[in-house]
This record gives C-alpha cells, sequence and structure tokens, in this order.
C-alpha cells in the first residue's frame, strides 16, 4: 500500500503535457496521420522538459517506431511544414539547432480563419434568402427579375447590409409608401447621412419624422383655410 502511495505521488507531481482540443478536433484536416500526431505530442513533451531537439533515437524509445521511420516521420513533418528546425546562437556564442511547433500552431491558425470565413459567407446568403422572402411577403407577390436585380445591387455593389435594407423595408411600409423607389431613397438618404447600424437608422427615421410633422400639419392647416372662401365678397357690394 506504501509503494501504490508513492506511486501515486509520483504521477500527481509529473509536469502535465496539455493538449490542445482543437488539435484533436482538427489534425486530420490539416493532413497529419495518428502516428505523425504522437510524434508531435512526443516533441511537445521533450520540449516542455528542456530539450529542445529531441533525436529520433529518442523518439524511438517512446514509439513503436523504429529510428529509422522515427526520422524519416521528423523529415517529413518538417517537409510539410509541421515541424520547424531552428538555430540560435547561446550566450557563450555557441550555435544550437532546436525544434518547434510553431508552424503546426500557423496551420490552426489558418484552419480556424477559413472556417470563419466560411461561416460568414453561409450566414450571409441565409440571411439574403431571407431578405428576398420578407419583400416578397411585403409586396405579396413574387419579385419582378428587375426588383431582385435592385436587391442585389444594394446589397453587392452599395454594400448595405440585409439588416440595414430590411430596416428600410419596414420604413416603407409604415410610411404606406411601398414601392423600391421609394427604399432607394430611403437607403441613399442613409448612406449620404453615414448611417450604418439599426439604431442609426432608427435615430434617423425619428429625427425625419419629427422635423417634417410641424410642416404637414401647417401644409394642411394652409389647405383647409384656402379651400373655405375669404370675406373678401363683403368689400364687393
Amino acid at each position: 500500500m506504501e509503494q501504490e502511495q508513492k506511486l501515486l505521488l509520483q504521477w500527481t507531481t509529473q509536469r502535465q503535457l496539455s493538449i490542445p482540443t482543437i488539435l484533436l478536433k482538427h489534425y486530420k484536416e490539416i493532413g497529419l496521420k495518428e502516428d505523425e500526431l504522437v510524434a508531435l505530442l512526443h516533441v511537445q513533451s521533450f520540449i516542455e522538459q528542456g530539450n529542445g531537439f529531441p533525436t529520433p533515437e529518442l523518439l524511438s524509445e517512446r514509439m513503436t517506431h523504429t529510428h529509422s521511420d522515427c526520422a524519416d516521420m521528423f523529415g517529413r513533418l518538417v517537409r510539410n511544414r509541421f515541424l520547424s528546425l531552428e538555430k540560435k546562437w547561446d550566450e557563450q556564442g555557441i550555435l544550437y539547432e532546436y525544434l518547434t511547433l510553431e508552424p503546426l500552431w500557423l496551420k490552426l491558425i489558418q484552419l480556424l480563419k477559413g472556417e470563419e470565413v466560411q461561416a460568414k459567407e453561409q450566414e450571409k446568403h441565409v440571411q439574403e434568402g431571407q431578405l428576398f422572402k420578407r419583400f416578397e411577403e411585403e409586396f405579396a407577390r413574387p419579385l419582378s427579375p428587375i426588383e431582385a436585380e435592385t436587391l442585389s445591387m444594394w446589397l453587392d455593389q452599395d454594400h448595405h447590409s440585409p439588416a440595414l435594407i430590411m430596416a428600410a423595408l419596414r420604413e416603407a411600409v409604415v410610411s404606406a409608401k411601398l414601392n423600391f423607389r421609394y427604399i432607394d431613397r430611403i437607403l441613399f438618404e442613409w448612406k449620404r447621412n453615414g448611417v450604418k447600424s439599426l439604431d442609426q437608422a432608427k435615430a434617423h427615421g425619428e429625427k425625419f419624422r419629427k422635423y417634417n410633422q410641424p410642416q404637414k400639419v401647417e401644409q394642411k392647416q394652409r389647405a383647409r383655410r384656402e379651400s373655405y372662401p375669404g370675406f373678401s365678397w363683403l368689400e364687393q357690394s
């Protein structure tokens, strides 16, 4: 029992090798095989233990591969940019070589960036599809080819976001002016005034309505006064 406790204590005090989950999840996608992955993990372990240049002999002692196989694997990992052999001068002016896994981490970063771009592109297609569907729902009919082309131009050429175009559509519905020309005017005014977010669009719309409301009231009152006959006829008798 005492011997087992000593072994357990020795095990718990050992330095642990941290393996990124992302590496286990994506090693196949970046072109690694299982034995190459294990070899890289052993290299990382050697580096963390202070041995920056583990030899194929040391690697073969830990793996089921021969020294020759491990030497070939080292060369393959370096050629395929999973490992890098670097040189550095120490404080005594002695040149030494060491291995680094930086190329491996760079491959993973590039993979993640590619997945992020792909996810954003897919989300963009979904939003655009919902946008076309919403226009057809509000117009209660399929869009004409010209209307569909105009909507595509707002997205691709004018670079309006689907959310902003949706907001312009709602503005046209509220104003009871549901047509593409009016929506295009809204988007043009927003772009001219630097409106890029939904909050900015909402604030601009409220400001516009607040400014125009007194003018509309005044126009209605003037039209009402002009519709009634004046009293100048009294002076004509």
